[in-house]
């Protein structure tokens, strides 16, 4: 063991600081290792200052120490001097150095207004409405002019020009028939990609905020499947397009008709061209800069942020699509404004609604802002979880589009990973961000792993690690896909061959224990071992502590001396005694995912 901070409860007991508090935290060092002296160093506004901390208690072989760091600004960094004969290290979120280290890895206590509770104890299920269901009055409806009709047994094309066109007709009631499967499960949060009119199937290209597409069953439909999620004591989560509208948004035609009210809307230039999102002439590019666009997207009083936020259709929050170049364009750099803005407007209407930002890679400048409230994690979760469980030689598409796709790597890599990203947010903005091993836009999870067995193990670090598990439909049922597009596979319900029910079985029983476990909620991550196929971590918390073993292959038995017996709440592994030297053995077997509650 390491000396030691996190920014859980059993570290910093005060969640969610107000300005002008002082905040004890606490910081355990091994009694064993080199350390003499503690200091906390604080930078109130932008300008070191240190106190020496306290010895506050031992527990075994720790000491823990106390030191006390005062909220001077919204977020307040601070980091430990570790002082010892002729040494000194740094403890900051990245971990322990031996060197000077800058700021931006410091500890953070953030002292804007905290998301919701619920969130901590959410578990979020991803639906692409045009996928999941149909009703029967999905039979009704006529294939609209831009869509190809497909039964939904056909195929996902997944590549070219037909993807966006596909329909499969899915729909808002088929949803709320299907939600008894969401309960088995274990889930409590849904989150639908856009059900706004508009020329795809993704729906992304907006034709217009004002009504749900009749297509889903219209503004009464989304009324019924939220009354029928609200009845279950669970959240409904929305998706809004900040960074553009479709072509075929009304705001957009009136726009290119001349129309100057809503010209000021887009990024329009002398000649009447526009911009757009990443060159998709579908997708015209929304300008911040506009006080007309602000007030309609959000201040307005019927601002189209507020009114899904509303009975009859309560949504609980919103996930913000491309938050990543939302109000940027050149020059122009509104996105914390924006992000800002969204988060009060929504907060103005729904005191206990979440706002996520999308980001496809480095979301570490737009947290901890007063803006987003987390993020859906692909770089500082997903894909490290990919490049570790990757199986085969097969290339499998990268999320970021890294040339040459997906690349294995060993867990002292992908831990690096997941450290350095960690710890350039604060503990709550990585605890709220959604963690998440496929989705919409990604390959599936199945086929980066290649079988059932590395699938489980990605399904017990979704369910054990920290943050928001965010669970793609269809995942939990071993469903494949090699791309984003070839991903949105249609759920199987009439072909229960289709189904893997051990992987089913696998995520009923870890979504249990994660709702059972307190530590795996609310608890601080704490390394303890890792070799190339080899990840064991405690979390801790004042609730209790539970042991974690993930394997990607067989190995070498590990030893840990300094825990007490524990457990097997996970994984059918005997319980752990300590042997005649006081070591855990944990199993050499794999590839395997293990937990055990400490005693």
């Amino acid at each position: 063991m390491r000396p030691h901070h996190d920014g859980s409860a059993l570290y910093v007991p005060e969640q969610a600081p107000a300005l002008g508090d002082t905040v004890s935290v606490f910081v355990r060092v091994p009694a064993d290792d080199d350390v003499r002296t503690v200091h906390v160093r604080t930078t109130p506004d932008g300008e070191p200052k240190f106190a020496e901390a306290v010895l506050d208690r031992r527990t075994g072989d720790e000491l823990w120490y106390r030191a006390e760091v005062p909220v001077r600004n919204p977020v307040s960094r601070y980091r430990f001097l570790l002082s010892g004969r002729g040494t000194r290290r740094w403890l900051d979120a990245a971990g322990v150095h031996d060197h000077d280290v800058p700021d931006a890895g410091d500890f953070r206590l953030v002292a804007y207004d905290p998301p919701p509770a619920w969130v901590r104890d959410a578990v979020v299920y991803q639906i692409f409405p045009d996928r999941f269901a149909r009703s029967a009055a999905a039979d009704t409806r006529t294939v609209p002019d831009w869509a190809i009709g497909c039964d939904w047994d056909t195929p996902v094309v997944g590549y070219g020009p037909q993807t966006p066109r596909q329909f499969y007709g899915g729909d808002l009631d088929g949803i709320t028939e299907r939600l008894d499967h969401l309960d088995r499960l274990g889930v409590n949060t849904v989150y639908l990609t856009p059900v706004f009119p508009a020329r795809s199937n993704h729906r992304y290209d907006a034709a217009s905020f004002d009504h749900v597409d009749p297509l889903l069953g219209g503004d009464a439909a989304l009324a019924r499947l939220a009354a029928a999620v609200h009845a279950r004591g669970w959240r409904l989560i929305g998706d809004i397009t900040s960074n553009h509208t479709g072509d075929a948004h009304e705001w957009f035609t009136s726009a290119r008709d001349g129309s100057a009210a809503e010209r000021e809307l887009y990024y329009f230039d002398a000649a009447g061209d526009y911009e757009s999102w990443n060159g998709v002439r579908s997708l015209p590019k929304l300008n911040w800069g506009s006080a007309e666009l602000r007030r309609r997207f959000a201040t307005a009083d019927d601002s189209l942020l507020r009114r899904w936020l509303r009975p009859p259709y309560g949504l609980d929050g919103w996930r913000v699509d491309v938050a990543n170049m939302t109000g940027r364009r050149g020059r122009d750099a509104y996105t914390h404004e924006v992000a800002a803005l969204l988060r009060r407007t929504v907060a103005e209407t729904r005191p206990d609604a979440l706002v996520v930002g999308e980001h496809g890679h480095d979301h570490t400048g737009d947290l901890d802002a007063d803006g987003w409230q987390g993020t859906m994690n692909y770089v500082g979760f997903t894909d490290p979880v990919w490049s570790w469980l990757k199986h085969g030689d097969e290339p499998v598409p990268n999320f970021l589009g890294t040339p040459g796709g997906v690349v294995r790597r060993s867990a002292p890599e992908v831990l690096a990973t997941m450290d350095v990203f960690r710890s350039l947010v604060s503990w709550r903005a990585y605890t709220h961000s959604w963690q998440l091993l496929s989705s919409h836009d990604s390959a599936r999870i199945r086929t980066v792993v290649g079988d059932a067995a590395r699938h489980e193990v990605a399904a017990g670090l979704l369910a054990t690690m920290p943050g928001t598990p965010m669970v793609f439909a269809g995942d939990e049922w071993g469903l494949t896909g090699g791309n984003g597009e070839g991903s949105r596979t249609p759920m199987p319900w009439h072909r229960p061959q289709d189904v893997d029910q051990g992987t089913f079985a696998a995520y009923r029983s870890l979504l249990a224990l994660r709702r059972d476990e307190p530590a795996l909620r609310h608890g601080g991550l704490r390394r303890v071992y890792a070799d190339a196929d080899t990840l064991v971590f405690l979390r801790e918390s004042p609730a209790g502590s539970v042991l974690v073993l993930a394997r990607r292959a067989a190995g070498r038995p590990v030893r840990l001396v300094g825990l007490p017996a524990a457990t097997n709440r996970y994984g059918g592994a005997p319980d752990l005694r300590p042997d005649a030297t006081g070591a855990l053995v944990l199993p050499a077997d794999g590839p395997t995912f293990q937990v055990w509650r400490l005693g």
